[in-house]
């Protein structure tokens, strides 16, 4: 480790970033049973994703997710692209990360740094897609870590995707105790989009606190990144899944650690597939995937009165005398104001069009 520490020191904490890959099996059960056979049968069901993430040393700049599915335009994105719904989105038919996607991710951050004026530290680990060779880089440079040692020190590893599972496995657990509530017979089921929105959610909620202190725990820095207690924060978090996972109907309920950290998940996101096996499988990302076989039972949209009557009913249960019901009161009366300002300006456009035509 000297050596990575010699290279740390040529750069100040906001330079040096990590990254890493990691899969993410995003309907699965908090039930060991039913979880085995989602796992077993992923390759069928296609419920999994790859994320990519990537942050520096001092938790200032989190860099968009990119996201690997298993094909272009899933049925659940209503025939928009990945680009068109917010999402950087690739795929191809295994979800996970190439070669060839790795590097259109690494040339698309040194075009960054680029344009920002800056000379970066890329901390990666050694899996097979993350070829460097030959490409242009100016304005990063890449640091790979020696062979098993990435578990210890790369900062990824040392929490920061452990906090990014806690929070996305939150969102599912609640929708799941509502879906429970509501008598539907799949509730651990929800498509691919709204799977990516709440990870998308998940990754933004994490703090540059809890960011820098990853970096901190992995004994790379001798000089400190920030002196900040975040472990309550995650604490908290487990504490809200454990109480999710009691209120579930589970036969066999996993451990928060198993939930947040299947072994199955790292298996799958760092092998590689040649150029070639891609091009072979290329047609299956032209398709639309039916997930499943069949469309997730959305709820017909609201109207914008339906959405402000919601938010009214829901404000008049609020006791102002509650701190947490005055965050809330707050919170809804701010989507209201959201709603109504697309409204009026819908309407403006609408008349305005009226009046020319």
């Amino acid at each position: 480790m000297p050596t990575i520490k010699e290279k740390l020191q040529s750069y100040s904490l906001q330079d040096i970033y990590n990254m890493d890959e990691t899969g993410l099996f995003y309907r699965m059960a908090p039930d060991r049973t039913i979880a085995r056979r989602q796992i077993e049968g992923s390759k069928k069901d296609k419920t999994r994703l790859t994320f990519v993430f990537a942050a520096n040393a001092d938790g200032s700049h989190k860099m968009e997710p990119l996201i690997i599915g298993h094909a272009q335009r899933p049925r659940a994105f209503n025939r928009k692209s990945g680009e068109q719904l917010g999402f950087y989105y690739r795929s191809n038919a295994k979800a996970w990360m190439t070669g060839l996607i790795f590097r259109e991710w690494l040339q698309k951050m040194d075009q960054q740094m680029q344009d920002a004026n800056r000379k970066v530290l890329l901390l990666l680990d050694n899996a097979p897609s993350h070829v460097v060779r030959d490409l242009p880089l100016t304005n990063v440079q890449v640091f790979l870590f020696p062979a098993n040692t990435t578990s210890k020190i790369q900062p990824m590893d040392a929490g920061i995707i452990a906090a990014f599972k806690r929070r996305y496995r939150r969102f599912q657990l609640q929708d799941a105790i509502d879906r429970d509530e509501q008598q539907k017979a799949d509730i651990y089921k929800v498509d691919q989009l709204i799977a990516m929105k709440w990870a998308k959610a998940a990754w933004n909620d994490i703090s540059s606190k809890t960011i820098a202190n990853c970096f901190k725990h992995t004994g790379l820095f001798e000089r400190e990144t920030q002196k900040n207690e975040v472990g309550s924060e995650e604490q908290d978090i487990e504490n809200e899944l454990e109480d999710a996972i009691n209120q579930l109907p589970i036969s066999h309920p996993m451990s928060v650690h198993e939930l947040i950290n299947p072994e199955e998940a790292q298996q799958v996101a760092h092998e590689e597939i040649s150029d070639e096996d891609l091009i072979k499988l290329s047609s299956s990302q032209d398709q639309e995937e039916e997930e499943d076989g069949e469309v997730m039972d959305e709820n017909p949209p609201m109207s914008t009165k339906e959405k402000l009557n919601v938010l009214h009913s829901c404000i008049s249960f609020l006791d102002l005398s509650n701190p947490n019901h005055v965050i809330a009161h707050k919170v809804l009366r701010n989507i209201q104001f959201e709603i109504r300002t697309i409204e009026k300006k819908q309407t403006t456009l609408d008349r305005y069009f009226c009046k020319e035509y």
